[in-house]
């Protein structure tokens, strides 16, 4: 299932509760939903803080979305949040996935959790790898710790990731290390792309000025993941 691009929309939305995790739910117009992997902005209208923050779909709601959990967020319910969004560029689960590794790498699957519900109605096996816990996890899905990471990693034919930029070369590292112990014809399919990769970093600028906060080396090359991420095939990333 392809998430592609969509149109961005500014509108009004409002935090109507908060969660022990530090996620919210904000209840916003449809259209400013993001899908799994986007984000949308989000500026509590009266704030001291000159910057937006950038809120990720976690979770579906009545009205509106539950975010991924929010830091250092000094909302509280009933907050009136101006949104600018959806931005970047999302999760897409393939037609043909049968099974799905959903992996987070160093911090919570809640970025994650939304590729669930896709990857049951294509009748696909869903295995989280986590060290985090996740609450309201469907019994259909398989949880894992992360050091399972690769063997699940092996098993799927779809896996999504989710990693901060500064830990990125970590997840280079082990899958590095994992292909130095096949064979040359095993590395060759283990090398071979099959998932994405959600990269986290701060976006202050949302893709609107190009600030280079969130920048990332790619093949020689820069990448803004604000407005080219923040998801990226694994093929660019290797």
């Amino acid at each position: 299932m392809r998430v592609n691009i969509s149109p961005m929309k500014i509108s009004e939305g409002q935090l109507f509760e908060t969660y022990l995790d530090s996620s919210v739910r904000i209840i916003c117009p449809p259209e400013l939903i993001p899908s799994p992997g986007q984000y949308t902005l989000a500026h509590a209208r009266g704030s001291d803080s000159p910057l937006a923050v950038p809120v990720f779909f976690s979770d579906s709601a009545p009205n509106g979305f539950r975010s991924a959990p929010l830091l250092d967020s000094p909302w509280n319910p009933g907050a009136q949040l101006n949104l600018r969004g959806p931005l970047g560029r999302g999760f897409s689960i393939p037609i043909f996935a049968r099974k799905v590794a959903l992996i987070a790498f160093d911090e919570s699957p809640a970025r994650l959790r939304g590729l669930i519900s896709i990857a049951l109605k294509l009748d696909a096996e869903v295995v989280l790898v986590s060290d985090s816990a996740l609450d309201d996890i469907p019994e259909a899905v398989e949880v894992q710790p992360i050091q399972a990471m690769l063997d699940i990693y092996q098993w799927a034919d779809y896996a999504a990731f989710d990693v901060a930029r500064e830990n990125l070369n970590q997840l280079r590292e082990k899958f590095g290390r994992m292909n130095q112990a096949k064979g040359p014809r095993e590395a060759a399919v283990l090398s071979q792309s099959k998932g994405q990769i959600l990269v986290r970093a701060p976006m202050p600028c949302g893709a609107l000025a190009e600030c280079g906060i969130c920048a990332l080396t790619i093949r020689h090359d820069w990448k803004m993941i604000c407005k080219d991420g923040p998801v990226f095939e694994m093929k660019e990333l290797q």
